[in-house]
This record gives structure tokens, C-alpha cells and sequence, in this order.
């Protein structure tokens, strides 16, 4: 095929070739103002002159003409393939890309997958890059090949019809779970409020229309708990967080027989339990030097509430002053000890005696406020050795060392036990400082006195004078209890001998008294980065340690762990798939969810063209169902492209030059003697008047 059109490549800018166009025109003008009987030949003279400067040539193209192309794009995405539909995507594409054949129309395909990051079907995003390398002027017309649950909006604007060939049967029925606020966090002890919907989609079973549906629920991996909710209607559950950290909440509904999937029927919250004030007791027995070291480290932390009393007075003390002449406040030990004692998170007695302020049956409600879950950190001073000790209340059945009566004055560097090495309240805590010469030590400074205790339970984590308990931790029924055994710790605040890590001692320990998951000596913990789930067995015993992991199908794995650290065995694992993942070590038991365990791709999966309607309408395009095998016609740009059994395509004729030359109206002799001859007659027809 070929085809011939005048070029022009002017000897001149154009501007200049205008110029004297203009300029001729005024010669011509002036001349058949003036009556020259020739004026019209000077003006074809002219003419012929300009058109000369312009250069005007024949361009002869070969032109071969280009197959149009019609784009298949087939959905690959997680709805797309339940229920034979990844089959029918298939056999449709297959049954168009035979009637492009035979229409000589050139077939393209592209596939789209789940989009990262949760972002669902990209039907739309991946239609328009599959675009950017198809010429527009040979783009006949696109077959999207999908359920059409679309996540995102058309963006670019399509030349030819867009087609939707529609998987899926119109029978085709789901259930699924919504829950409709998700709060990021939680303050540990109040409740919290959350509500659930289930909402049934497509050609519901007659027999399961209007009724209540059972849903359990479980928190952290404990026991599933039922209870039945209505279908359509959003329904509220109150939940109290127990523990601080990440909280696991697990919904899953009963399946139903005939749905699509089950994997909209669960769905996980992750909630941080965050603890809104802790509320911290603080009796010092009497004025020490000590005594603001702890005062200062809990005033420093905005998180906590301190009360703090300092036994200024004593009833033993008798000096003569009038009671109504001292500027002293009285004790309120019955509303402290009796009536708010459980609103305290933690409750410290700082070198406290025994001297008939409070009464053993205010030690008796102190200690059934330890084993309720209180928890209970005794400072001891020289007081601890003696008589009036706190360990002959009986605070004393519930204290994990007995003291001895002896008392060490003399200086002393505390060290890490053996346990102590590997629980979180001490462990590192000499990593920052460099051990002393002997290397028999921490590099920290001394102590100057310490109380001798005999262990009885619970866990030795520091040692003083001769290897002797130092500090004593223990869990009493379900609180906690701590036993300090000297009251030098503000030595090491005060930087004797270089110090120590008294602050963060002092932190860990409070914060361990409280229950901080962080702190916990045995423990399970799995965190999840994507697919990849790393978890970490704390714990106080000796290797070897090993999981048990439970997959969302129910299948089990078991992984090894390897100790990174004292006390701290640790593994990496990667996961098969999204979901709720169950791990077990021994009788400690925690979740972790890898990937999106609610996958917007799952949010809705019964077919629908909706999603895609507006790019239909603005192509004029139409649905067909999958498995029709609809036949293809060609109709021209701008009509409906869509009846009743088939789809439409737009022959675009689009055509490639193959040979492309170019030749001169007229050789240059040629236009000068056309000029001359123009002028020449003029001149003649001028002379004769």
C-alpha cells in the first residue's frame, strides 16, 4: 500500500517566507490599483516565486498494514481462584483468545496476583501498565478475565472497549466476619468495647436465612469462648485486658456448609495492653541517706503514682513535744493497708521495724493482697536482722529468705549469680561495665553492709559477702515478692567507687514486681516481620528448649531453639501462609499473626461487576460470564460494543511505512523559468497598451 502527499522544506524560515508573501501581495496591489493591464500576471510571477522558496516535493510512502491487538488480563488473586474459578478464568481466556485469532487480531496477555502490603486486587493498576507497552492507535480492545471484586479505581483512559468476562456461578454464597473497630490500644484492667458483625452475601441458602450464627472468641491462645450473634446486626463485646503488651484477640465463625471460603470466617485483633497509672506505696521506716535514691527513681518515671511516708516519729519516741506542736501528718494505716490497699500496684517497705504502728492484721491484709496478685518489695537495713524484723509478721510466710540475725558491716562487691545471669532483672547489667582486675567481680563499686539471709524460695539473682543472698525474687500464689538485703544501693547513685547501674536495677526490679511481659523469667515470645516469625523462650532452666508451632490448617512443625544468650534460647522461622499461628513450648503458650490475617482480598468474594462498571460504561463495554464463550465482532469507535452472546472489538487499521522517498515539485531551472516566463508575459502585455 502506497500513498502520495505534498511536503514542503522551505529554503527560508517560514517567518521570511511570509514576509515576502505580504510583500508581494502589496506589489500585486498596488499594481491593479494603478490599472497595469499585466498586474495579474506579476502576481502569478510572484506567487510562483514564493511557492518556489517553500520548496514544495512529493513524499511516496510504502505502507504495510499492522495487526490490531486486543489485551487478555487475567486475575490470579486469592478470590479469583476459590471455588473452579481459576479454571474458568483459563478456559475463558482460552475461548477469546481463539475468536482473536480468527478476527487476525494479535493477543496479549497479562496476569494479575494480590498486590503487596495488603492491598487486594489491583485489577485497574495492572491494566494500565500492561497498557503502557500496547501503541494505542493498534489497541483493539481489552477482556478482563476476573470475579471482578476490583480494589482500586480506573485511572487511565482506555481507546477501545474494556470488556468484563465474569467467573464465578450465580449460586455462588459467603459468610463473613467484621470487626468493625479495631483499637491500636487498651489500658490494662478497664474495659474495652468491641463490636463484631456478620453479614451473609449472594444466593443465600433458604435454610440458613435469619438465623443466629455461633462465634467464639479467644484472647492470647486461651480456651475459645462461644456465644451465638445475629446475622446482619452488629453486636458488642466487652473485653478486659489482663496483661500489658501485645494482645492477640481471635473471632472465628462456625463454617457453613456451601460457602466460598472459610478464610473471611476468622478474623485477629492486635490490641497493646498499656497500664494507664501505676500506683506505687513507698514507706520508709525512718530518714536514711538511701531513701531518696528510691523516691527519685519512681518521681522520675511519669508513669507511676508515688505515695510515699516517711515514719518521722515513731510511737516509741518520747521527747515531750506536744502532738499539736509538730508539723507532722498521722499515719493513715487503716486506709492505707485496709481500705485502698488494693489499688496499689506495687508497695515497697524501705528499712521498716516492727513498732506496733501497723498491727499483724494489717500484715495478714498485705500479705492476702500479695498472693491476690499485689506485689511486695522489702529494703532491708539493720532492722531486717533484728527483732522487730518485718519477717516476724506475717509478712514472714510469704518471704522467700529468712534472716539470721547477722549483720556484715563491711565493704563488699555485689555480683550476678548463676540465676542471675539469666533472668531478665539482672541479666547484662554488668555488660556496660568493665570487670576488675582480679576479674572475680563486676567493675562497679562496693557496698558496706548487708544483712545474712537463708534462702528458702525462690530465686537468688545477686550475692554479696561469700557468696550470700543479696537479692531474693519470688512468686507468692499470684503476686510477687523481692527481698533487697542491704541498703547501700545509693552508693552506687552517688558514684562510690565509679558507682554502679543502680538505676536500672532499681527500674528492672519495680517494673518486674508489676508483672512487665518484658521481665518475665519464663516466657514465650514470637514476633512476626511479614512472613518471617522469630521467637524467643526465656527461661531459667538449662537447654535444650524446642516449639511447637501449629499452622493456620492445624498441622504442627516443631523448631529447635538454640540459646543466643543466659536464659534466652531464640530460633527463626518462615512461614507458609497468612494467618493466626499457634505456638506451644512446654506449658507456656502464645499466638503471633504473620502476614495480613485479615486479607482484604478475602473481605468480599462472592462475583460482582460493580467494581469495574464505571470503566464498562466509559468504554462501552459490557460482561459476559465465563464459560459463555461469547463470539467477537467488530463495530466501529463509539458504538455500544456489547449484545446479547458477544463482545465487540475496534478495528484500528493501523499501518507501518515501510519506504518513504521524496522528490521536487519542479527542479530549480524548472521554477526560474516558470518566474521569467510569468514576467516576461507581463512585461508584453503592458508594453502593448
Amino acid at each position: 500500500m502506497s500513498g502520495t502527499s505534498i511536503v514542503f522544506d522551505p529554503l527560508l524560515a517560514w517567518p521570511v517566507v511570509v514576509g515576502l508573501g505580504v510583500l508581494a501581495l502589496g506589489v500585486v496591489l498596488l499594481a491593479a490599483w494603478r490599472g497595469l493591464a499585466g498586474w495579474w500576471l506579476r502576481a502569478l510571477a510572484l506567487g510562483v516565486a514564493i511557492l518556489a522558496i517553500a520548496n514544495p516535493a512529493l513524499q511516496t510512502e510504502e505502507r504495510d498494514p499492522l495487526p490490531d491487538i486486543a489485551l487478555i488480563v487475567t486475575d490470579e488473586t486469592g478470590s479469583n481462584r476459590l471455588a473452579g474459578r481459576a479454571e474458568q478464568t483459563a478456559e475463558a481466556a482460552e475461548d477469546i483468545g481463539r475468536e482473536l485469532a480468527r478476527l487476525g487480531i494479535e493477543e496479549r496477555r497479562v496476569a494479575i496476583a494480590d498486590a503487596p502490603d495488603n492491598r487486594g486486587s489491583r485489577l485497574n493498576e495492572g491494566l494500565a501498565e500492561a497498557l503502557a507497552d500496547i501503541p494505542r492507535d493498534r489497541l483493539a480492545g481489552v477482556f478482563v478475565v476476573s470475579d471482578g471484586l476490583a480494589h482500586d479505581e480506573a485511572t487511565v483512559p482506555v481507546p477501545a472497549p474494556v470488556h468484563l468476562v465474569q467467573t464465578g456461578a450465580p449460586t455462588d454464597w459467603d459468610r463473613r466476619l467484621i470487626v468493625r473497630n479495631a483499637p491500636a490500644y487498651g489500658i490494662i484492667g478497664e474495659t474495652l468495647r468491641l463490636i463484631v458483625r456478620i453479614e451473609d452475601e449472594g444466593a443465600i441458602p433458604e435454610s440458613l436465612r435469619g438465623k443466629p450464627v455461633r462465634v467464639g472468641f479467644a484472647l492470647n491462645g486461651d480456651d475459645m469462648q462461644y456465644a451465638m450473634a445475629p446475622v446482619g446486626q452488629d453486636m458488642g463485646l466487652d473485653l478486659v485486658l489482663g496483661r500489658g503488651g501485645q494482645n492477640v484477640l481471635h473471632f472465628v465463625l462456625d463454617p457453613a456448609e456451601g460457602e466460598l471460603t472459610g478464610r473471611n470466617n476468622e478474623a485477629v485483633v492486635q490490641i497493646n495492653g498499656i497500664r494507664d497509672r501505676l500506683r506505687v506505696l513507698l514507706v520508709s521506716g525512718e530518714p536514711h541517706t538511701g531513701q531518696r535514691t528510691w523516691r527519685n527513681l519512681l518521681k522520675s518515671d511519669p508513669s507511676v503514682d508515688l505515695v510515699h511516708f516517711t515514719i518521722l516519729r515513731p510511737p516509741d519516741r518520747q521527747d515531750g513535744v506536744p502532738v499539736n506542736e509538730l508539723s507532722l501528718i498521722a499515719f493513715p494505716t487503716r486506709e492505707l493497708f485496709i481500705e485502698k490497699i488494693d489499688e496499689f500496684d506495687l508497695i515497697i517497705f524501705d528499712r521498716y521495724r516492727r513498732r506496733g504502728i501497723l498491727p499483724n492484721a494489717y500484715f495478714e491484709n498485705i500479705r492476702r493482697y500479695v498472693t491476690e496478685g499485689g506485689a511486695l518489695l522489702i529494703v532491708g537495713g539493720p532492722e531486717l536482722a533484728g527483732a522487730d524484723s518485718l519477717y516476724h509478721s506475717p509478712l514472714g510466710r510469704i518471704m522467700p529468705a529468712q534472716p539470721t540475725a547477722r549483720l556484715y558491716e563491711q565493704p563488699f562487691t555485689p555480683d550476678l549469680s548463676r540465676i542471675g545471669r539469666r533472668h531478665p532483672v539482672t541479666a547484662d547489667l554488668d555488660a556496660d561495665w568493665p570487670a576488675r582486675e582480679d576479674g572475680a567481680a563486676p567493675g562497679w563499686g562496693r557496698w558496706l553492709r548487708q544483712i545474712e539471709l537463708s534462702p528458702g524460695s525462690g530465686e537468688v539473682v545477686m550475692t554479696g559477702i561469700g557468696e550470700r543472698p543479696l537479692l531474693v525474687l519470688d512468686h507468692a500464689g499470684e503476686g510477687r515478692i523481692a527481698v533487697l538485703a542491704s541498703d547501700q544501693a545509693w552508693l552506687w547513685d552517688r558514684g562510690f567507687e565509679g558507682g554502679g547501674p543502680q538505676a536500672e536495677l532499681l527500674r528492672r526490679l519495680a517494673h518486674w514486681m508489676m508483672a512487665e511481659p518484658d521481665l518475665e523469667e519464663e516466657a514465650l515470645v514470637a514476633e512476626a516481620q511479614g512472613l518471617t516469625m522469630s521467637v524467643t523462650r526465656r527461661s531459667l532452666l538449662d537447654g535444650p528448649h524446642d516449639v511447637t508451632i501449629t499452622r493456620p490448617d492445624g498441622s504442627e512443625v516443631t523448631l529447635a531453639l538454640t540459646e543466643a544468650a543466659p536464659g534466652r534460647f531464640v530460633a527463626t522461622w518462615q512461614g507458609d501462609e497468612p494467618g493466626l499461628y499457634r505456638l506451644r513450648s512446654g506449658e507456656f503458650e502464645t499466638v503471633a499473626v504473620l502476614g495480613t490475617a485479615n486479607p482484604r482480598e478475602y473481605e468480599r468474594v462472592v462475583a460482582d461487576a460493580a467494581p469495574m462498571q464505571a470503566l464498562l460504561s466509559a468504554t462501552r463495554g459490557g460482561v459476559a460470564l465465563a464459560g459463555s464463550a461469547p463470539a467477537l465482532r467488530a463495530v466501529d469507535a463509539g458504538r455500544q460494543a456489547w449484545g446479547r452472546g458477544w463482545l465487540g472489538v475496534t478495528p484500528r487499521e493501523a499501518l507501518v511505512t515501510t519506504d518513504l522517498r521524496l522528490a521536487p515539485l519542479l527542479p530549480a531551472w524548472g521554477w526560474l523559468l516558470l518566474v521569467a516566463s510569468l514576467i516576461l508575459g507581463a512585461w508584453l502585455r503592458e508594453g502593448r497598451r
